[in-house]
């Protein structure tokens, strides 16, 4: 994609993930000093809105954020068939980079309501003596989380490439499918969604300061 900011100056492809620092960065004020207020107005808690509301929020957001990066995938890959690139790996697709953009900051957005919520979660209700053990819990997520991350990119791979055949992950862009990748990640997590808000329905906080 085009990363040009000016006719000399050059964005790294890396540098975008960034962006969702900025988004955590951004938001956390607006969440604190708007979103909360108003939340608090409407629903009477101290918190504005419950620790689990919190977390869903962050997976609906993470699942929209998904949606985004699917549909501009697709229209990258449109563009690059439109000008005859599909067999130019290294060519630059004529299409600005900042198309990125939003998935990024609502990714870091969504980390704002699902992170914080997961901290205070796990440190909140599990019972006092165990609060070491609750916060070690909220820290194996990332390890489980990337491993199961690894272990599902690994299977799509070997489950989509073959003899003649590009994979969703081909090392040519142009003929990969990140986007069906995307789709695929989003339909999970609207699934785990699913599983998540029919447990958490039932669920009695310990204590009602929690809510």
């Amino acid at each position: 994609m085009d990363r040009h900011v000016t006719s000399s100056l050059q964005l790294p492809a890396a540098s975008f993930q960034s962006f969702v620092s900025v988004g955590v960065v951004v938001f956390i004020p607006i969440y604190d000093r708007i979103v909360v207020p108003i939340a608090r107005s409407i629903t009477g808690k101290p918190a504005g809105i419950t620790m689990l509301q919190r977390i869903g929020t962050g997976i609906v957001l993470s699942i929209l954020s998904m949606v985004i990066a699917a549909s501009v995938e697709r229209k990258r890959l449109k563009t690059a068939v439109e000008y005859g690139l599909v067999d130019l790996p290294k060519a630059t697709v004529p299409m600005s980079v900042w198309w990125l953009l939003p998935q990024y900051l609502l990714y870091g957005i969504a980390d704002v309501f699902t992170l914080i919520g997961l901290q205070e979660f796990f440190y909140d209700q599990v019972p006092k003596e165990l609060k070491s053990v609750g916060l070690a819990l909220y820290l194996s997520i990332f390890g489980i989380g990337s491993f199961l991350s690894s272990l599902l990119i690994s299977t799509v791979e070997k489950a989509t490439s073959g003899p003649g055949r590009d994979g969703w992950f081909s090392d040519n862009l142009n003929r990969a499918h990140l986007d069906y990748f995307y789709w695929l990640l989003a339909g999970l997590s609207a699934s785990a969604f699913a599983a998540y808000l029919y447990f958490a329905k039932s669920y009695i906080y310990n204590r009602r300061k929690s809510l």
